[in-house]
């Protein structure tokens, strides 16, 4: 008689816990799956990396256009065209005979 009741808990346990590994190895799967860096999460990877890549040569073209311009700015050598038009632009010095016609 006393021995039905064990062999009834070593069944149960040998069907918990095989379950209860299946369900962390589900756990486990769906979060590679669907988590935040999952297999799903990869193509939004991918588009946001493009996306970054052209912000990247945008924002390298701007830095190049102002290190010219710190160039064409420089206290030894300043470049008299740009002197002028910022002069003009900054201190509004224009003649009333002149048009300010912006290249920008």
């Amino acid at each position: 008689m006393n021995r039905r009741p064990r062999k009834r808990k070593s069944n149960l346990k040998s069907i918990v816990i095989p379950i209860f590994a299946l369900l962390i190895l589900l756990a486990i799967g769906s979060y590679a799956l669907l988590g935040p860096t999952g297999i799903l999460a990869w193509t939004d990877y991918k588009s946001a990396i493009t996306l970054r890549e052209q912000e990247l040569v945008t924002l390298e073209q701007e830095r190049d256009a102002l290190k010219n311009r710190v160039k064409l700015l420089d206290k030894d050598n300043v470049d008299p065209d740009l002197a002028g038009e910022l002069m003009r632009r900054d201190l509004n010095v224009v003649a009333p005979d002149e048009v300010i016609i912006p290249l920008e």
